[in-house]
């Protein structure tokens, strides 16, 4: 996909798990790469000079805390002193650990407290910014492609994740209303929902092992999904191939929300 080449992308939370395999992905075709970490900054450097030599494209990691959203505009400034356009969003960054307390738990656990309020403002007010500060800089190329994740936690029960399901359908409901308000800038919008993959961010359930059993169980491919399958999906939605495909989620959960 040679039309790909020479334009940038924009990507929160790089450094580990699906952000970092949607970061080469879109190196391997020749987009450059800028994107966010939130405390290791050698890490992130160390992954923008991979990307670099290996793959021949600019890359840049820039720090952000996606709980303070006031940091977006600033970020982007930033972000255009070194790229000379920006040509897809992606929004992943999440939160998990002692910034959720609150929001993490079963239903009658939760408190409308501040980890219930992290979480939304880590999936919704995040991917609300920075498609924001996005589409403004698409609009003066020609237009672009924004997706953000999502996850079918909001379409079947997983233990302990209302407080981050219900977001996720929030993110997915706002995706939908920013594709039909941006079109008009040629701007696409999408998300990728994905099944149970295993990252980091699943091995901090305390339930774990049994999560990665039961995937198996219901997946008709019997394997766990893996941080390259969401990675290929979100890659796809930014090009060509899927110029007239806005305002959807792609399921992508090794047929497991059917079982």
């Amino acid at each position: 996909m040679s039309s790909m080449k020479g334009k940038t992308v924009v990507i929160t939370g790089a450094t580990k798990g699906i952000g970092k395999a949607v970061a080469e992905k879109f190196a391997q075709n020749g987009v450059n790469v800028a994107f966010t970490y939130h405390s290791n900054q050698k890490i992130a450097d160390e992954i923008a000079h991979d990307l670099t030599n290996k793959y021949g494209i600019k890359a840049k990691a820039y720090p952000l805390n996606i709980l303070e959203l006031d940091g977006f505009k600033p970020l982007f400034l930033e972000i255009d002193k070194d790229f000379d356009r920006v040509d897809f969003f992606v929004s992943n960054a999440m939160i998990y650990g002692r910034s959720i307390i609150g929001g993490y738990g079963k239903f009658m656990r939760l408190r409308p407290s501040k980890g219930l309020q992290n979480i939304y403002t880590a999936t919704v007010g995040a991917f609300v910014r920075g498609s924001q500060e996005s589409a403004t800089r698409m609009q003066k190329v020609g237009g672009g492609a924004i997706v953000t994740l999502s996850s079918t936690g909001n379409m079947i029960y997983i233990d302990n994740y209302a407080g981050h399901a219900t977001n996720k359908a929030a993110v997915e409901a706002m995706s939908r209303y920013a594709a039909v308000e941006l079109g008009e800038m040629g701007i696409r919008v999408n998300a990728v929902s994905g099944g149970p993959i295993d990252t980091d961010a699943l091995k901090a359930f305390p339930n774990y092992e049994e999560v990665k059993a039961e995937t198996v169980k219901r997946s008709a491919l019997s394997r766990l999904g893996t941080t390259e399958d969401i990675a290929n999906s979100v890659y796809f939605l930014c090009t060509e191939e899927a110029g007239w495909v806005t305002g959807q989620t792609l399921v992508v959960d090794g047929g497991t929300t059917f079982r």
